[in-house]
């Protein structure tokens, strides 16, 4: 049944246009972006099940597209609303903190990021670039994999700063497990990181770590 089908004022999609999406569960708001379920499933009833099996709702935006395809009555265009709908979540994200001064908009900051790295399944050391009113100038994904290993090049950190005309920047990068502690490593990085672009002028204002919905922020613990 699709949600065309629902009887007048009985569907999702009436409840969020009569009591807004506030009023919805997680199952609801998920129904409305799968649209349809399959034979003898309808998109609630598909949803609840996806929300069982993936452990919420974090679960499921965060499983891999094999996963998700292999599901019965999930294909690839269920699949790619669900990502859209995260693409969208995290674009706006972006544009609210590029009009902001991240210094005074933690809680926006942090937004984004958990929008940007949350879902990934690798570590992913991202960076923002900021002008001198700490006003974001870009944002851009420079290393994957591990910090472990020399997998993450203070010198070309400092060229995407100077390139990009940089006068702080913030770094970020996420545990897929879920656990937002730095280890040794990324200590270790941190510091090297702002020995190198402390030569060039350049303020290192945090390292945040993002774990699952929670975050570690190096300059809040005065790490930095």
């Amino acid at each position: 049944m699709g949600m065309v089908d629902w009887p007048a004022g009985e569907g999702p999609r009436d409840k969020l246009l009569g009591k807004g999406a506030e009023a919805l569960s997680d199952a609801e708001l998920l129904a409305i972006l799968l649209h349809t379920g399959y034979r003898d499933c309808n998109a609630l009833e598909l949803a609840r099940k996806l929300l069982g099996q993936y452990a919420g709702l974090d679960g499921v935006m965060r499983a891999q597209r094999a996963s998700l395809l292999a599901c019965t009555g999930v294909g690839n265009a269920k699949y790619a609303r669900l990502q859209a709908s995260l693409e969208l979540a995290r674009r706006q994200a972006l544009q609210v903190l590029c009009c902001s001064d991240v210094l005074s908009s933690p809680n926006e900051t942090r937004r984004f990021l958990q929008h940007h790295l949350g879902g990934h399944t690798r570590e992913v050391f991202s960076c923002l670039f900021l002008d001198s009113q700490h006003r974001v100038l870009r944002c851009e994904d420079l290393f994957l994999g591990t910090l472990d290993g020399a997998a993450v090049y203070p010198r070309e950190v400092a060229v995407r700063a100077l390139q990009y005309h940089a006068a702080a920047v913030i770094f970020a990068h996420n545990h897929p497990s879920g656990v937002a502690e730095p280890s040794a490593a990324d200590r270790r990085i941190t510091e090297r990181l702002c020995a190198a672009l402390a030569l060039l002028d350049i303020r290192v204002l945090d390292h945040i770590i993002i774990g699952r919905g929670r975050e570690y922020s190096f300059a809040e613990q005065g790490l930095l």
